[in-house]
C-alpha cells in the first residue's frame, strides 16, 4: 500500500505537466456537425404552463407514420393539437420539451452554453426569442412567432433564415436538434458574433 501511494504521488507531478502541455478543449464546432431534417415532421411550439400566461418551446417530432403525432389547425395563430400526449409515442414520434433535447446554432457555432431559447408572450403575438445568457456574447434575436394570440399550443412560424437541423457527432446522427441559422441575421449581430464556448459531451438520441 505505502509503494503504490509513493509511486502515485510520483506520478502527479507528471501528470500536472502532461495537462499544460494538453491542446484546450476544441470549440464545439469541431465536436458537431448540423445536418438537414425535413422541415414538415416537425412542429415548433409555444406550450402553455399552469394558467397559460406564461409559455415554453416545445419540439415534435413526426418519426413514423403509425399514427399522427400531431394536429394543426387554423392560421395566424394555429393551434396545436399535441396529439402524442395520448398514446405511448415510443419509436412514432419524439418530443423535446427543454435544453437537453434542443439548442441554438449559428453556422458553426453551437451556442446552447451562451443562449437560450424562450417563449415571450406580447400583446397580439407569441415570439421563440434567442436571450444572451452572459453578457457581450450577442444580442436578443427573434426565432419564431405564432402571428396572433390565442390560448393553448400555439404553432411557433421561424422568421427567415431560420430551421430546425439535428446534431451529428463523428457520422452518428443524435436526437439533439438545433434551432438553426446559417448566419446572423444581420451585420450588427455579425460584429457582436460571440466567442466559441466550452466543449460539451456528446449527448445520447433524444425525444422523451
Amino acid at each position: 500500500m505505502i509503494h503504490s501511494v509513493r509511486t502515485l504521488a510520483a506520478l502527479l507531478p507528471l501528470a500536472g505537466a502532461l495537462a499544460l502541455l494538453a491542446p484546450e478543449p476544441a470549440a464545439a464546432k469541431a465536436l458537431f456537425d448540423a445536418v438537414e431534417v425535413d422541415q414538415s415532421k416537425f412542429v415548433i411550439v409555444s406550450a402553455p404552463i399552469g394558467d397559460g400566461s406564461r409559455a415554453q418551446l416545445n419540439i415534435y417530432e413526426q418519426r413514423s407514420d403509425a399514427r399522427p403525432c400531431f394536429a394543426v389547425q387554423g392560421n395566424q395563430p394555429a393551434v396545436v393539437d399535441p396529439l402524442l400526449s395520448s398514446f405511448d409515442f415510443t419509436g412514432i414520434c419524439n418530443r423535446f420539451i427543454d435544453g437537453n433535447g434542443y439548442s441554438l446554432r449559428i453556422g458553426d457555432s453551437d451556442l446552447g452554453t451562451v443562449y437560450r431559447l424562450s417563449v415571450v408572450k406580447e400583446s397580439g403575438d407569441t415570439l421563440l426569442m434567442a436571450l444572451p445568457t452572459k453578457p457581450g456574447v450577442g444580442p436578443e434575436l427573434v426565432v419564431a412567432r405564432s402571428g396572433g394570440s390565442a390560448n393553448g399550443f400555439l404553432l411557433l412560424v421561424p422568421e427567415p433564415g431560420w430551421k430546425l437541423m439535428r446534431r451529428q457527432f463523428g457520422g452518428r446522427t443524435l436526437g439533439h436538434v438545433y434551432v438553426y441559422r446559417a448566419d446572423w441575421p444581420d451585420a450588427a449581430a455579425a460584429e457582436a458574433s460571440p466567442a466559441a464556448p466550452a466543449a460539451v459531451e456528446p449527448q445520447p438520441e433524444a425525444g422523451s
